[in-house]
């Protein structure tokens, strides 16, 4: 008795609270989305909403499961548990059926689960375990290592499983990293990667002043690495003379060259002007870097270097390495293709159900787009599309709102947590459920590739739903321990 007394009274109910409306509404929509006429309840479990509530009751009583057992248990057992995880994870990609080109899904009589959903939450596990041991820094190679190897693993042998979308979920551990030493260095480069990636692909069939149609992209990426080199330089004061050389210095050249083929005199090839910029930039920096014994101004060269190779190296990722119907994803969301009866399909029919809502919507199971089924996969990946018919741009935003109040009092949960671990683990479920929340709304009206990952709660399935409430008590479990021991 002393046990329920202490969670009553230690645990953070507005957090219960919002997770239960979460679910009571997704709930109602999954039943909105896949409604069918003939359909006489809610809770007719030949159809999808009554699976969701079995499902649901299920989930409730895992999350109590949960609150039942010593935290130290998650702690104790979370690198044994990291290591059945990845081995599970190998099975599947070895053993798992073919199902819509993924081999994630193992199927164990009528059930199928999906393996990659719950090794989030055993990934968050090790990574604070790893994290939180004695004398743990994110300061040298070994430890970058170490955590790298952690969440890298499990998200490559998912890509083996031809579910690049999970995969990509382990990017949100980059927020646990940060808020536990990572330079902002680090982020800001990865940040480059992605903007330099997309300039290059969407610019590379855009024909520019004298540079043939494959390289206006690089041209772009190379004026937009100079200004990088300048604002890491301005951000030194003791660099007052290299800023100011080098600003003249670009602005002269690429002002001359654009006259000089402006009058034409002479065709100017831009790539060029570019690369000789960025050649003499490097020059320049190393040899003031040996002359006055700076670091940084190594560390901008080698930026300079790097980020060249990469942005040649773009096109080649992108055109051998990702598949077909990925390319054609970014390509789609980049305004490259227009695709409204392939590839784009399933967002432009999103779009124009979300759009049909208007302000305040059609009404519960009054949405034509989704009950004539136009939107495929409108009660899982899609199924916000089925809010804002339904409930239109009100009901759309009073969504996001429990969303943002949801992830903000996860951030302040964590916060407050007195040991490494438990705030390490805190970090990885705001990671993982903003990359969620974000990406999967992104998708839905076209502002990110469409990668099929569940919203949160709302998403029809009982592995997303019983992941993301493993996921989520197990934090709450960690809580209680830590408010029970400061009262």
């Amino acid at each position: 008795m002393s046990r329920n007394i202490s969670i009553k009274s230690s645990i953070d109910w507005p957090i219960v609270f919002l997770y239960l409306a979460l679910v009571f509404l997704g709930w109602l929509n999954v039943y909105g989305a896949s409604y069918d006429y003939d359909q006489t309840s809610i809770f007719d479990f030949s159809y999808r909403s009554g699976k969701q509530f079995i499902w649901i009751i299920c989930a409730i009583g895992l999350a109590g499961i949960i609150l039942l057992i010593d935290s130290r248990f998650f702690q104790s057992f979370s690198t044994l548990f990291y290591i059945l995880m990845i081995l599970l994870l190998i099975v599947t990609a070895v053993v798992a059926p073919d199902v819509k080109g993924s081999r994630s899904w193992l199927v164990l009589g009528p059930l199928s689960i999906q393996p990659a959903e719950f090794s989030k939450f055993v990934t968050a596990l090790a990574l604070a375990k790893a994290m939180s041991s004695y004398g743990f820094k994110l300061r040298s190679f070994r430890s970058y290592l170490i955590t790298g190897l952690i969440i890298a693993l499990p998200a490559l042998i998912i890509i083996m499983q031809k579910e690049t979308g999970s995969a990509l979920v382990y990017a949100a551990f980059l927020l646990v990293l940060y808020r536990e030493g990572m330079p902002g260095l680090i982020p800001l480069i990865g940040f480059c990667c992605v903007v330099l990636f997309i300039i290059v692909i969407r610019f590379s069939d855009v024909p520019f002043a004298g540079v043939e149609a494959a390289s206006t992209g690089l041209v772009i990426a190379f004026i937009l690495m100079l200004l990088v080199v300048l604002v890491f330089l301005f951000l030194y004061k003791s660099d007052k003379e290299t800023l100011k050389y080098l600003s003249l210095g670009y602005l002269t050249l690429y002002a001359l060259a654009a006259l000089i083929h402006l009058t034409g005199w002479i065709s100017v090839n831009f790539l060029y002007v570019s690369l000789f910029c960025i050649s003499a930039s490097v020059i320049y920096l190393c040899v003031n870097a040996i002359r006055f014994r700076l670091r940084h101004y190594w560390l901008i060269a080698l930026f300079l270097v790097g980020f060249t190779g990469y942005c040649y190296s773009a096109e080649y990722i992108f055109e051998r390495i990702l598949e077909p119907h990925q390319q054609m994803r970014i390509k789609v969301v980049l305004g490259m293709e227009n695709d409204p009866r392939g590839v784009g399909y399933n967002v432009n029919q999103a779009k124009i159900a979300i759009g049909s809502g208007g302000f305040f919507g059609k009404g519960f199971l009054n949405g034509t787009q989704t009950k004539l089924k136009y939107v495929p996969e409108q009660d899982t990946d899609f199924i916000f599309c089925t809010v804002g018919e339904e409930f239109g741009f009100v009901g759309s935003v009073a969504l996001l709102m429990i969303y943002m109040f949801f992830l903000f009092r996860l951030i302040r949960m964590a916060e407050r947590q007195r040991e490494p671990f438990a705030r390490i683990y805190g970090y990885s479920v705001v990671g993982i459920f903003f990359f969620h929340i974000a990406i999967n709304i992104g998708m839905v009206i076209g502002l990110a590739p469409v990668i099929g990952i569940p919203l949160p709660f709302f998403s029809y399935g009982g592995s997303s739903l019983w992941s993301f409430t493993f996921l989520l008590f197990i934090f709450l479990r960690f809580d209680i321990s830590q408010t029970a021991r400061v009262h």
